[in-house]
């Protein structure tokens, strides 16, 4: 029985080679865009799950308010985790890890600026389970200037895994350190939300033990079998109450932590569960580049979505096509077949329809997977389309598709009267169809939505480009690495030097979120209160930093070295100047440090207010920041103006060369870190504006299909009225008003919904753009458009028959 479904279902598809062929495009493209969103995330939520404990790991985040500065913070300070073990038995152990910029390691002659290094306790390999390939991670770094390395590195340094074990590495070029290798371990799968290539004994790290108020170490604690996390967290909160708030109250005046938060702070320590961080943490700063769960929501929407718009374009053509399988039913009910056997039928063919859009579908897919992690950023591999959870839904979905896209035609097929049938009491039009046009109005109505969003995302990433973000971004030309070089100040002599070159500063500390960060509190007397405290970030600059990146003083003054004493002067913006409350900053002083010890007591006198600028993303509001004037010689940045930026860069490339022989040369532009803030909005409009296009083309191919057959059943019905002298333009009027009509309703819909998903979308920036009327109005003129221009075609072509031929038809 089940082969003869098939039989005929094959033989009714070539039958209708045209209406197949639509119904097939249209679920193929569908479940393209569903497969390839599926790949997506379920690439999303595997990260951190591959380890043995994963369940029992978390991290504990941080979360500071005080004097006007909010920190939100994936690192802790460095004793979190040792007292946390021996306090608390819940506890199994804990481990902590130190990252730091990059790392120059010798290889032969010439220096290789490594980046994925940290250093780690010697527990790290107790809570993160990693294969090992070559020696003991038991014991690996239980000394100092010991190294765990990944197979790669062991092989770029080595030749093997084997051969890495013992041997030593050298790492630093003014200050060497060698490093012996006790183990390699394979590389750290690309679903961590940690990647490191080097794993650097702990007991190298250059820290003073027992501050709680230093927050630099990333702390993950394993918890013992059974322990309730929530449950947990009531010890965090006595041990920041035991230890951090007593070290608090040697700098500040406060009582208890109940006066500290009456006061609008806070000190808070969270647990946060190792498979979570990837989707649900956006603290700084980050191991990783980690994901976001509203876009999983926002993708698994746009990919349900779509493939149901495939489904309702073959819903409505087969309806559509009612009439000319009326006969057929009829006939096979007369010669005693039931309806039970009818809706198998018509199942199986909308099912072998799906089968075919998988196969189509999965070849798209394969060819399309290289461009799709451009778009998405991804880095999905071929091997992902063999997996289980894959080769799964390729075999399921068909089914599900072929169920669901031919559920209402075939109960409404099948329930066709057979004597009705015969005498030709069904209607041969599809005007009235209250579904079908109710189906036509949702898939526009999802389209509109997707233009109406991708607009959105595309205004709002042009406002961020274009919004006065109180710096000059463009032409700032940025080397990394210069660390090493014995004399920074004369490298930035010599490029002031080359032609293009406008000025220049010596400093790390960038206007662009995860660069160079120092947060310190400062107050307004000796004697810090909760009244005269404000915390802030705090950059060390030289005397070229606000002109090289184009800032404005606008009080008072910028460094000079026509003023010995800058050396304790200190510049704030105006968002500290509105903070500490002074009609006019300028002379006042600003203290830092322990009153108690006046030699470790620093006073500053404001000398300048620069305008307020974004530091950070325009997710965030601009927080309180100071310029002090020092030393900082790990990088430089070069305000540049040239026609020939490409033999600039080779003369600058010669200058390092030369006076960092063996070193590699790294630079960037500011504008590119500053849109590297936004990769995801960005990531977000690509995949949009893609999946929007494909929906319309979806939609289209069933208007496409609808409007051909409404033709072909009027048929006689233009001829008659052309007959009778109505115009083209008449006719196709005629013809299109019904869609028009399902269009704007669509409209209606899809306004108010998209206006509010999208208004709480941009509510995420301290800085957005507004949700013009006319964002609205271009999408709807846009799907109504296409809509028109994919309707009218069969119109316009029914409309110029030949009125003869049109009253022979039938």
């Amino acid at each position: 029985m089940f082969t003869n479904y098939l039989k005929v279902a094959w033989r009714n598809i070539l039958k209708s080679k045209g209406f197949s062929l639509i119904n097939i495009t249209g679920l193929a493209a569908g479940i393209t865009c569903f497969l390839l969103i599926s790949l997506y995330v379920m690439d999303e939520l595997s990260y951190d799950r591959f380890y043995k404990n994963a369940d029992r790991i978390y991290r504990v985040n941080s979360f500071i308010k005080f004097g006007g500065n909010e920190l939100n913070m994936a690192v802790s300070s460095d004793p979190m985790g040792p007292t946390l073990k021996k306090d608390y038995p819940q506890v199994e152990e804990f481990t902590r890890i130190y990252t730091f910029a990059s790392i120059f390691i010798k290889k032969g002659a010439e220096y290789i600026n490594e980046l994925k290094v940290a250093h780690v306790d010697s527990t790290f390999f107790s809570v993160f389970s990693l294969p090992v390939i070559a020696g003991d991670t038991k014991s690996a770094l239980d000394f100092p200037n010991t190294v765990v390395i990944n197979e790669t590195s062991a092989k770029k340094y080595f030749g093997s895994a084997e051969a890495a074990i013992g041997k030593t590495l050298e790492t630093g070029v003014k200050e060497t350190v060698l490093y012996k290798v006790t183990a390699v371990i394979k590389d750290i799968p690309r679903h961590s939300h940690f990647n490191f290539d080097f794993l650097f004994s702990m007991d190298n790290v250059d820290y003073q033990f027992g501050n709680f108020l230093s927050h630099n170490f990333y702390t993950y604690i394993l918890l013992q079998p059974g322990t309730d996390p929530k449950a947990f967290q009531k010890n965090l909160d006595e041990l920041t109450v035991k230890y951090a708030l007593a070290q608090a109250q040697q700098f500040i005046k406060v009582e208890s932590m109940e006066d500290f938060e009456k006061s609008g702070n806070r000190l808070k320590y969270e647990l946060m569960p190792l498979k979570k961080i990837h989707l649900y943490s956006a603290l700084y700063p980050e191991l990783g580049v980690n994901g976001n769960v509203q876009y999983i929501y926002i993708f698994s929407a746009i990919a349900l979505f779509t493939l149901l718009i495939a489904c309702i374009n073959f819903m409505n053509l087969s309806t559509a096509r009612s009439a000319n399988r009326a006969k057929e039913v009829g006939i096979r009910k007369v010669l005693g077949t039931n309806r039970g056997t009818l809706i198998r039928q018509f199942l199986a063919e909308s099912t072998l329809m799906a089968f075919i859009a998988m196969l189509v579908s999965v070849l798209v897919v394969y060819l399309v997977l290289p461009l799709f992690n451009t778009i998405s950023a991804k880095q999905l591999l071929y091997a992902d389309l063999i997996n289980w959870k894959f080769i799964s839904l390729a075999f399921c979905l068909p089914l599900l598709v072929g169920m669901l896209a031919g559920s209402y035609p075939a109960f409404f097929l099948s329930r066709f009267k057979p004597i009705a049938v015969l005498k030709g009491k069904i209607a041969n039009g599809t005007k009235g169809s209250v579904l079908r046009s109710g189906l036509v109005v949702f898939q526009f109505w999802i389209s509109i939505s997707m233009i109406i969003g991708t607009i959105v995302v595309y205004r709002q990433l042009s406002f961020i480009q274009n919004t006065n973000i109180g710096f000059k971004k463009e032409q700032v030309l940025v080397v990394d690495g210069l660390g090493p070089i014995s004399n920074s100040q004369a490298f930035k002599n010599e490029v002031l030097n080359l032609q293009g070159v406008v000025s220049g500063t010596l400093t790390n500390y960038l206007p662009v979120e995860n660069s160079s960060r120092s947060d310190n509190s400062f107050s307004t007397s000796p004697v810090m209160s909760m009244t005269n405290a404000v915390s802030m970030q705090n950059w060390v600059v030289d005397e070229n930093y606000v002109p090289t990146m184009g800032m404005e003083i606008v009080k008072g003054r910028n460094f000079s070295k026509d003023f010995g004493a800058d050396s304790t002067a200190i510049i704030i913006n105006e968002k500290t100047a509105s903070l500490i409350g002074f009609d006019d900053p300028l002379g006042k002083k600003l203290y830092e440090g322990d009153p108690t010890d006046p030699s470790n007591q620093r006073v500053y006198t404001i000398i300048g207010v620069v305008k307020n600028f974004n530091f950070e993303s325009l997710h965030k509001n601009i927080g309180p920041l100071s310029l002090i004037l020092g030393e900082n010689t790990a990088g430089a940045a070069f305000r540049v103006q040239t026609a020939d930026l490409s033999q600039m860069l080779t003369n600058l490339g010669s200058i390092w060369k030369k006076m960092a022989p063996g070193l590699p040369f790294k630079y960037r532009f500011l504008d590119e870190s500053f849109n590297e803030m936004y990769k995801d909005e960005q990531r977000i409009g690509k995949i949009a504006f893609m999946f929007s296009i494909i929906a319309i083309v979806i939609g289209c191919l069933g208007l496409f299909g609808l409007s051909t057959f409404i033709a072909e059943q009027r048929t006689k019905e233009i001829g008659i009225r052309k007959v009778l002298g109505a115009s083209v333009s008449n006719l196709v009027g005629m013809l299109s008003k019904d869609f028009l009509w399902m269009i704007l309703i669509a409209f209606v819909i899809a306004v108010p919904i998209a206006w509010y998903f999208m208004n709480k979308w941009i509510s995420d920036f301290a800085y957005r753009t507004e949700l013009s009327w006319w964002i609205f109005a271009v999408a709807g003129l846009t799907a109504l458009s296409i809509a028109l221009l994919t309707v009218s075609f069969q119109a316009i072509r029914a409309a110029l028959m030949n009125p003869t031929r049109s009253l022979r038809s039938e």
